[in-house]
């Protein structure tokens, strides 16, 4: 999955500019400029994951950008842990099973799992494959 979603942004009568996800209703910010919109679109983005990743709920795959829509990408720290999250909800496996693949405690896992601790991409990227499935970073034009 690529974690990169469509946002539109709309200018309100006070010149604020706001930017909204449809593919995520809860993520709302906005900016003086458009920059500045979406500088903050990637961070409330990379809070919405992050909160979904934590609370175990459904991620979202991105739409297809509309005409007018910009996209805007989740930071690669919160998107590897994001795919780890997918990769178990959609093959089904618990932390527990996952950590005994590894062969590591189910709180290295939970570690793996949590937005605000920091590890490796490498580990994640372990934790992955051994899910049967693999973590690919590309770099592309938006």
């Amino acid at each position: 999955m690529r974690f990169v979603y469509p946002a539109q942004l709309q200018r309100t009568e006070g010149d604020e500019i706001v930017v909204s996800f449809r593919d995520l209703p809860e993520c709302l910010t906005s900016g003086a400029d458009e920059t500045e919109a979406l500088a903050e679109a990637t961070d409330a983005l990379e809070e919405a994951i992050a909160g979904r990743v934590d609370d175990r709920e459904s991620i979202p795959y991105p739409s297809t950008r509309r005409a007018g829509e910009h996209l805007v990408t989740v930071p690669a720290d919160t998107a590897v842990k994001a795919a780890l999250a997918l990769a178990l909800r959609e093959t089904g496996t618990t932390r527990v099973a996952l950590a005994a693949r590894l062969g590591i405690d189910e709180k290295a896992v939970r570690r793996m799992l949590d937005p605000r601790h920091r590890i490796s991409a490498n580990r994640i990227h372990e934790a992955v494959r051994a899910l049967g499935r693999d973590l690919v970073l590309e770099s592309c034009a938006l």
